[in-house]
């Protein structure tokens, strides 16, 4: 996934968000996790992001 800013990314160095990520765990339904799959494909996305800003937009 390109970080669309122009900026090379480098280990431990936030380069979308002012904190670096952290792997997690999260439970979904197979349902759940293959619409989250379509819908970051749709995006050009990973998950992980498309969940970030899911979440994001939530909270705002």
């Amino acid at each position: 996934m390109s970080t669309g800013r122009g900026k090379k990314r480098i280990k431990n160095v936030p380069v979308l968000y002012e904190e670096t990520k952290k792997q997690r765990g999260v439970m979904l339904t197979n349902t759940a996790w293959s619409n989250a799959v379509i819908k970051a494909r749709e995006k050009g996305i990973s998950v992980s992001e498309y969940l970030e800003r899911l979440i994001r937009a939530d909270c705002t």
